[in-house]
């Protein structure tokens, strides 16, 4: 129903002007002139200006709308700014004879001054029998639709999955940036420390003998085997404190400076008052506190350059499934190793797996499949975030594509086990994918894999997820089912190992 706003001029047009410039409608052309002026005679004309509201999401839509001139923008009030539809001067909309459309899908507005002429749905069977060519442009224009809103919707789940995988690659790379960002200051301080403490060793003047009693002092502690972290970490922390303590009364009572800097480091390396003792057979107290604080910047400066391979070789890590994942610079078909593949989806959803358990169950030496890789790893992305999202959420509602309700509290909000397999079932390749979370309704299981078809809240997804799998799985033909019960959710894929002896 459209809009109080939207009335007829206050001039009306004759029906002979509307039936020629209903002539530049794209599906009627070709209509004769007594059938556009069949059109004008039993339409309804109005107008609107721009920024005028033509019609509500959820309103009764009723007319068959005809565009002579204007643009009209539809867009969606509860899940974002994603314009669902534009129709401009020229197209036929609104409800057409054969649709199932009942309501207005989005809110609609005029971006320019518009004039539409309005055909009611109760004058469909008398226009289907007085223009009989009607129906088949009729069609045509649904046909169209369809396609239109489809890839409208497509594109907007691939959006969405995209900005999820943005957030995951931005969390994951932000730990070891932060580390690597860290490292490298502490780095830059040691070294400029040390640079004003060289000159110190040199006034020092040590003799040969002294040198090499040092460096084998320092070769002791830095190869000696250290314990294992203790199990109990609170009685490691306590262990360290004590140690430290205990190395900083010892540095105290020969006098040294910068105690704060030199204590810490040296616990951290294990070192006891007995290795300082030693040092006292070599070293008078200046020269062992002018050698312990290079040495403490050497052990400081050393554990940095550490974290820095170890943050970067993560970052390196982080690309390279990023570029498993998304067959980056491969041909679109190619051999594609399916546990690899599983892997590194995992590994982009890394940062939602906290508080989750994952076991892998891949069977040894399993075959490559000839594969589009890239959409493969779309179907695992899918079905590991519904399970994902049926372990965590904690209201007990569906996050992915509506498979998930009802959580019972007693399988812990925040807990949960997620299960990967990829064996050999006769002649083809079967990949598990299992959650303990709450099932899927049996009502809903004939149903999970419609396109469009979601339980989750208005702008929280479009259910597209598993449709987009379903295809994909079908395109390789092969096979994707569910198996579900309270606290154990299954979903198996089966691929063919050569598509071209698939059945």
């Amino acid at each position: 129903m459209f809009s109080p706003a939207v009335a007829a001029p206050a001039a009306p047009t004759s029906a002979e002007e509307i039936a020629d410039a209903l002539d530049h409608i794209g599906p009627l052309h070709g209509l004769s002139f007594e059938e556009r002026l069949w059109l004008a005679r039993h339409g309804r004309e109005v107008v609107a200006n721009a920024g005028d509201v033509l019609f509500e999401e959820g309103a009764p839509a009723e007319d068959m709308v005809l565009i002579l001139k204007g643009e009209i923008h539809v867009r969606r009030q509860h899940s974002g700014p994603t314009a669902l539809f534009i129709a401009r001067t020229g197209q036929m909309t609104g409800v057409l004879p054969f649709s199932r459309m009942v309501s207005y899908g989005g809110q609609g507005f005029a971006v320019s001054p518009v004039w539409v002429l309005l055909v009611h749905r109760s004058l469909f069977p008398e226009m289907l029998q007085t223009i009989p060519s009607i129906a088949q442009r009729v069609v045509s224009t649904l046909l169209d639709r369809v396609r239109e809103v489809t890839r409208i919707e497509q594109q907007a789940e691939k959006l969405t999955a995209l900005g999820k995988l943005a957030g995951n690659l931005a969390h994951e790379l932000n730990n070891p940036a932060s580390a690597a960002q860290r490292a490298a200051s502490s780095l830059v301080e040691a070294l400029q420390a040390n640079r004003s403490n060289r000159f110190k060793l040199v006034k020092l003047a040590l003799t040969e003998e002294q040198i090499h009693a040092i460096v084998a002092w320092e070769e002791k502690v830095l190869t000696r085997v250290l314990p294992l972290p203790s199990a109990n970490t609170q009685q490691g922390a306590l262990d360290y404190i004590s140690r430290e303590e205990s190395i900083r009364s010892w540095l105290v009572s020969i006098s040294c400076q910068g105690v704060w800097e030199i204590a810490p480091q040296l616990a951290e390396q294990r070192i006891t008052t007995a290795d300082l003792d030693e040092l006292r057979t070599i070293l008078n107290p200046t020269e062992i506190c002018i050698s312990l604080q290079f040495f403490a910047r050497y052990l400081r400066s050393t554990r940095a350059a550490e974290t820095l391979v170890n943050s970067t070789a993560r970052i390196f890590d982080l690309i390279g499934a990023v570029k498993d994942y998304s067959n980056m610079d491969r041909a679109p078909i190619l051999e594609v190793d399916v546990p690899a593949g599983l892997d590194a989806t995992l590994q982009m959803l890394h940062s939602r797996m906290e508080h989750i358990r994952i076991e892998r169950d891949y069977q040894p030496g399993l075959p490559r499949i000839s594969a589009y890789g890239g959409e493969l790893n779309q179907v695992w992305m899918a079905l590991i975030e519904n399970a994902l999202d049926a372990l965590l959420d904690p209201r007990g509602d569906a996050l992915g594509d509506g498979v998930h309700m009802d959580r019972s509290s007693s399988e812990g909000r925040n807990r949960g086990l997620l299960r990967i397999a990829c064996r050999m079932e006769v002649d083809m390749l079967l990949v598990e994918i299992w959650d303990t979370g709450p099932g899927i309704p049996p009502e809903l299981q004939e149903r999970i894999f419609e396109p469009f078809f979601t339980t989750k809240a208005p702008g929280r997804g479009l259910g597209l997820g598993l449709d987009h799998a379903m295809r994909i799985v079908r395109k390789h033909r092969g096979h994707l089912s569910v198996k579900s019960q309270p606290g154990s959710t299954c979903f198996r894929v089966r691929l063919p190992l050569d598509q071209l002896q698939a059945y």
